[in-house]
């Protein structure tokens, strides 16, 4: 993982996470206006269009310089084709941030998600001197536990019928990882 702090990128050995731009807003609209991505997310609004693409991507510059939120487009680093995002909130006073991702289903399966989150969690660690990263997904999305697995983090817990979300209750499950280096 090579953080360019000016650029506010990371690279990876094949993605570059970089801050999103509005001429990244018709690609997001299209990827997130997916029911699949839709029912295993917290937030995502769906329908979703043009214009909560533009308004997400336009709280990031803000969030990213007071450093409340730290949201990056996953992207391929020779093309340049979006896959997704991946977002790493910062609680200073605690130490800690919680990560959160999405990838667009043309995109599931290829290890992007597992590979951009083991960069945030390094960007945490190294860069942002985290003591702590967490992370949750619905119990109903197996896929994104693999990939807190895949990096390490461990579970913590789960949250019976947390959130409810279509019509149905949905167990929300917890895993994180303490900095090695604290």
């Amino acid at each position: 993982m090579i953080y360019r702090a000016a650029e506010k990128t990371i690279e990876t050995e094949r993605l570059m996470l970089r801050l999103f731009t509005e001429a990244d807003a018709p690609e997001v609209s299209l990827l997130c206006n997916n029911y699949a991505l839709y029912k295993s997310t917290l937030n995502l609004p769906y329908p979703y269009t043009l214009d909560c693409a533009l308004s997400w991507i336009s709280t990031h510059p803000q969030n990213f310089e007071d450093n409340r939120l730290y949201e990056f487009a996953i992207t391929d680093k020779i093309s340049g084709q979006l896959y997704g995002a991946i977002g790493l909130s910062n609680r200073s006073q605690h130490q800690n941030g919680e990560m959160a991702y999405w990838i667009g289903e043309p995109y599931w399966g290829n290890g992007y998600g597992t590979e951009a989150a083991q960069a945030i969690i390094e960007f945490a660690f190294q860069e942002k001197n985290y003591h702590r990263v967490y992370a949750q997904y619905f119990l109903s999305n197996p896929a994104s536990g693999k990939i807190m697995e895949k990096c390490g983090m461990s579970y913590e817990g789960t949250l019976k019928n947390h959130v409810y979300k279509n019509g149905t209750f949905e167990d929300i499950v917890f895993y994180g990882l303490i900095n090695p280096q604290h």
